[in-house]
């Protein structure tokens, strides 16, 4: 149901995507911002896990390194029958992870300086099963493409409006069809924000609830959430972009007023609370 649910809204995002291409030319702008999903896309595919890792300066770990972490993901990816990813670190004080790659055999995940001394093994392991969650559900990809439509369509709103700002309007109908593109330009991104909320969301509440399976222990990813949300309001990620908050395991950077209604996570209580009651759920199942 999640993945008819994600299917469905990427399917309107796009959508969005090629009316406002319409608003902007007509049919060929249809065709224009065809090509461009194409292109963005396509180099969202192969080049966005080494953008985010760069743009984080995230550097590779070698076993010999951090002989901890390499433990824990490789018995993690072994137990769900992935490849083992790349592992990195990040040089941050804020507490946080991430996961990325087009699919499970390009996959990496990173983890903060912070981080690291901020959990114990068994809620940093619940952690990396929430990353490794995403990378086997293909998430890290889904979320990819809808922050590159969702950045592609605030480009061509942007330049629609300039294009019915600056054009003349020589009738009634002219003036009515400006009328009705400008809401559509001005609801659009809204629209798509909405859109790419929900996505992400819902995909988080998959990836707590696997990543707690996969790594047996629900009330230390909860933990783990707990601690992470508190330190990351205290010292939120110095650099990196707004626009990929979406990829971490909590929001990195502080959001307050309207900015929380648009945010690429649940709340973070709804979310312990969930991991709260499977835990509660596997307690109570009878055992065979």
């Amino acid at each position: 149901m999640n993945q008819i649910k994600t299917a469905a809204l990427l399917g309107f995002l796009a959508a969005l995507f090629l009316l406002i291409g319409y608003l902007v030319g007509g049919q060929t702008g249809v065709v224009i911002a065809l090509a461009f999903a194409v292109i963005t896309n396509f180099s969202a595919y192969w080049w966005s896990d080494k953008i985010v890792l760069r743009m984080y300066n995230a550097q590779p770990l070698t076993e010999a390194q951090a002989p901890e972490l390499f433990r824990i993901v490789r018995a993690l990816a072994q137990r769900d029958g992935l490849p083992m990813p790349a592992v990195y670190i990040i040089p941050e004080e804020s507490p946080n992870a991430f996961a990325t790659g087009r699919d499970p055999q390009h996959a990496a995940v990173a983890v903060t300086e912070g981080i690291m001394r901020l959990l114990d093994s068994e809620e940093l392991s619940g952690v990396l099963g929430h990353e490794l969650s995403h990378v086997k559900h293909r998430d890290t990809l889904i979320t990819t493409v809808t922050a590159t439509i969702a950045g592609a369509l605030s480009m061509l709103t942007n330049m629609a409006m300039w294009g019915l700002l600056l054009s003349g309007r020589s009738s009634d109908d002219d003036d009515r069809s400006s009328w009705l593109g400008l809401i559509g330009i001005i609801v659009a991104p809204i629209a798509a924000a909405i859109i790419q909320m929900a996505i992400s969301r819902s995909r988080e509440y998959s990836a707590d609830e696997s990543g707690a399976a996969l790594s047996g222990n629900p009330l230390a990813l909860a933990s783990a959430l707990s601690k992470v949300e508190a330190w990351s309001q205290k010292v939120p990620m110095k650099e990196g972009s707004p626009a990929t908050a979406h990829l971490f395991i909590i929001n990195p950077f502080k959001a307050g007023g309207i900015a929380q209604l648009f945010s690429s996570h649940p709340p973070t209580e709804e979310r312990i609370h969930r991991l709260q009651a499977l835990a509660n759920r596997s307690y109570h199942t009878p055992r065979h």
